[in-house]
């Protein structure tokens, strides 16, 4: 039986019956599934309740202050919690023997279809950590500064530094309590939004030169194919905000960038001033949010980007 659960509360009951926790992210991890997954992890942990945070990859080297002196824990997991996962495809290959298996899901997508046996999904939260946040305070937890550079990560990356449309108040003051409880705020936004490295600016040289405009140039697309990313020399966990480059174009209101996989495919990210972005990727069996969402597209490099932008201009 699915539970879906409505209040902060329930989900707090949910985590006080808790005796051991698996905690599942999403594959090729952002800030907000790692910060949602460690935050808990550490609380969890803190309390005397054994927990793991899992991931169909290592860990991404950017996000290894999350992650320092991190060793799991030895235990057969009574409870499997998924966070920041809108369905089961998105685990990964290397996760994909839990999507059965998952008793709470923890999620702020609209779109979310995770059959987990309980799920608390805030579609109108800008992050998974800041409801993980929201739960901390409403078990009286004490939020220590490694905690709280784990939830102001998330809050951080998936408002895009407090810019994007998503970001509410709620979300400006989760980040001034976080900073009070020892957030280091300026490390974590440089790392974040600042410091890139080589192989990463080249990708982005190459791809901005690559550009195509559709639309009376209100659709900007960019692609990023594996040879580009070989031929840079770049890890692909470093293309993380990649998405964004497009909308930052003068007069463009849908954004979307091609993300080859290793096996072919490409992962299309899209990003709207104004558009549906998830109506966008409903189109191709995706979702997410109004202005942030994303598809995977099996056609060749020519097709797709012919069909996904013309969708996207079915929404100007």
């Amino acid at each position: 039986m699915n539970l879906i659960l409505t209040d902060i509360s329930a989900l707090a009951q949910k985590l006080k019956n808790c005796r051991s926790a698996a905690i599942l992210t999403h594959a090729h991890p952002d800030g907000d599934t790692l910060g949602a997954g460690f935050g808990l992890c550490y609380y969890l942990r803190s309390v005397g309740i054994k927990a793991n945070v899992l991931n169909s990859e290592p860990f991404p080297e950017k996000f290894a202050f999350l992650y320092k002196d991190y060793e799991p824990q030895d235990f057969e997991p009574e409870s499997v919690i998924s966070v920041d996962v809108a369905a089961q495809e998105l685990l990964g290959e290397g996760l994909f023997g839990y999507a059965d298996k998952i008793d709470l899901c923890i999620d702020h997508h609209f779109s979310n279809r995770m059959p987990a046996r309980d799920s608390y999904v805030d579609g109108g939260s800008c992050a998974v950590c800041l409801i993980i946040f929201e739960l901390l305070k409403e078990l009286g937890a004490e939020i220590t500064p490694r905690i709280a550079c784990c939830l102001y990560t998330g809050i951080a990356t998936d408002t895009g530094c407090f810019m994007f449309e998503n970001t509410s108040p709620e979300a400006h003051r989760a980040a001034a309590a976080l900073v009070e409880a020892g957030a280091k705020a300026s490390e974590i936004n440089r790392e974040m939004f600042q410091v890139k490295s080589r192989g990463r600016l080249f990708a982005e040289q190459k791809a901005i030169g690559e550009m195509k405009f559709a639309g009376g140039g209100k659709i900007a697309l960019i692609t990023v194919t594996n040879e580009l990313i070989d031929g840079c020399g770049v890890d692909r966990a470093d293309l993380d905000g990649f998405a964004g480059i497009p909308l930052t174009v003068e007069g463009v209101e849908i954004g979307i960038t091609l993300k080859q996989q290793p096996e072919g495919v490409y992962k299309a990210s899209i990003r709207t001033v104004s558009a549906d972005a998830s109506a966008i990727a409903k189109r191709f069996g995706g979702g997410g949010h109004i202005r942030a969402a994303g598809c995977t597209l099996t056609d060749d490099r020519e097709e797709s980007e012919r069909i996904i932008t013309e969708a996207a201009a079915e929404f100007l």
